[in-house]
């Protein structure tokens, strides 16, 4: 397993990061052992940049956190989203809460691990940039478990490389009985949007 899914041992040396989400930059707190720890990886950037944040006083799930690139453009876009920021990599963890509290969202984020997360949790949308490294049964575990958290009419914004078979992901999703639609492509990369078959999520670009 990738050490980007465990926590690092060693010192956490920090440095920061220029990142842009949607229309604003910002610095983020990075360190070593964490995933795309130099910057905004690909796949989140296409998530971001084909994807636009949820209005209203909604509840968010960032699944795999990472520093926070996610939480961060969420919160800054939207003042009343409320976001669940994830991951099995406390390092990861500690660097969402520094840079949510940094930049001024802090009250509305929770940061946490998967098993501190109550069951009965749930949230208007998923976001993702899942680790499909981790394997096809642990892959395919884990949004079985975070997919059955979204409210009724709710809907996951997942980004997967296509060479790490986003396309057989998609059929596996429908013939797990969701409805999934392809909402962007670019650089190797396909967004999809993840919902209840009826709920319709959002159509093809």
């Amino acid at each position: 397993m990738s050490h980007y899914f465990e926590t690092p041992r060693g010192r956490a040396d920090t440095f920061r990061v220029t990142v842009r989400l949607w229309d604003t930059e910002v610095e983020l707190e990075s360190s070593r052992g964490v995933f795309s720890g130099g910057g905004l990886d690909t796949g989140t950037a296409v998530l971001l940049r084909s994807t636009a944040p949820p209005p209203g006083p909604v509840r968010l799930l960032d699944l795999g956190c990472g520093i926070g690139p996610i939480t961060v453009a969420l919160g800054l876009a939207n003042h009343e989203a409320r976001i669940t920021a994830v991951d099995v990599n406390e390092r990861a963890l500690a660097l969402t809460r520094a840079n949510a509290d940094r930049l001024g969202i802090g009250d509305r984020v929770r940061t946490a691990l998967p098993a501190d997360v109550a069951d009965d949790e749930r949230y208007d949308e998923i976001w993702s940039n899942p680790p499909i490294r981790i394997g096809k049964a642990a892959l395919h575990h884990l949004l079985v478990l975070w997919l059955g958290r979204l409210l009724p009419d709710g809907t996951a914004r997942l980004v997967v490389a296509r060479n790490l078979g986003a396309d057989s992901l998609a059929t596996w999703l429908e013939g797990e009985g969701w409805a999934c639609r392809r909402t962007a492509s670019a650089n190797g990369f396909r967004v999809f949007a993840v919902a209840r078959p009826d709920v319709s999520p959002d159509s093809d670009n």
